[in-house]
């Protein structure tokens, strides 16, 4: 396992209900320089569908076949490991908001959002089938998880992936920017979603990797403002926001272990007493 994992995010701005186009972007980042040198390369939240899709959902699926669609990215991580987002179809016909993770020439990994906001300007409820489970998975640069936007704002989601090992969790997003600029110049949305990462990153010892669309769809502008940071909850990268962009950022592992070494928080977590507790509450609810 490399002792260093050099990450690049994306931060892109996808074409709505165009898949072919997006798909040729995401050759185009992969042939930058700084993806060139990464050993793996994250998407946003639905990078090759864009976000607003409501009823291209159906239009715009893809089954996850060997020889389908992404058989041009699937080549293309024989160099680098991609972490890409888009609408999966199941064999059942349920519509999925899904990350998927190649590696090596194969798909070694899709997660499918667990939670769909459906309140205020979000309807994914409506059009996405939830998924069912996070899991921690192996790659060659260790065991990662990774959380699709709305999942990373329940506190289990990261907890439960750090506790199946999870070093690194890969957050891919597509918020929007909302609320009047801080005195960091940064919009209230951009902030929070730093706030939210630094504090997972901490208490969970984990390297934090956020990476958020820009761009316009239907009059909604999506922030950016993607992100990393450390396991002792320190910024790595801190991106611009409104502004298409890819980041290159050197993750030590090393830095896991001191943090774990110094704070051994998992390893006196009591996840028997969680799980005692969680049957009462579900039971009694």
């Amino acid at each position: 396992m490399n002792t260093v994992l050099r990450l690049a995010l994306v931060q892109m701005a996808p074409a709505l209900g165009l898949p072919q186009r997006n798909l040729d972007a995401h050759l185009a980042w992969l042939d930058s320089p700084e993806a060139r040198d990464a050993d793996l390369v994250v998407f946003p939240e639905l990078s090759l569908t864009g976000y607003l899709l409501q009823d291209l959902v159906a239009e715009v699926a893809r089954p996850l076949t060997e020889g389908g669609f992404l058989e041009p990215l699937v080549e293309a991580s024989r160099h680098r490991d991609i972490l890409v987002g888009l609408v999966e179809e199941s064999p059942r016909f349920l519509f999925h908001n899904a990350a998927v993770y190649l590696s090596q020439g194969k798909i070694l990994h899709v997660h499918r959002k667990v939670y769909l906001p459906t309140y205020g300007m979000f309807d994914e409820g409506r059009y996405f089938a939830a998924g069912k489970e996070f899991r921690a998975f192996d790659t060659r640069f260790g065991r990662l998880g990774i959380l699709i936007c709305e999942d990373a704002w329940h506190l289990s989601s990261s907890y439960l992936l750090a506790l199946q090992g999870a070093h690194t969790l890969l957050a891919a997003s597509g918020s929007p920017g909302r609320g009047l600029a801080t005195d960091k110049g940064q919009a209230t949305s951009v902030q929070t979603w730093e706030r939210v990462g630094q504090t997972l990153s901490q208490f969970l010892t984990v390297h934090w990797a956020y990476v958020n669309r820009v761009g316009y769809e239907d009059g909604l502008a999506f922030a950016g403002g993607s992100y990393v940071s450390d396991p002792f909850g320190e910024l790595l990268l801190d991106g611009e926001e409104n502004k298409e962009a890819i980041y290159r950022v050197d993750l030590p592992l090393a830095a896991v272990r001191r943090a774990r070494t110094l704070t051994p928080l998992l390893r006196d977590e009591k996840p028997e007493l969680v799980l005692m507790q969680l049957s009462e509450i579900v039971r009694t609810r």
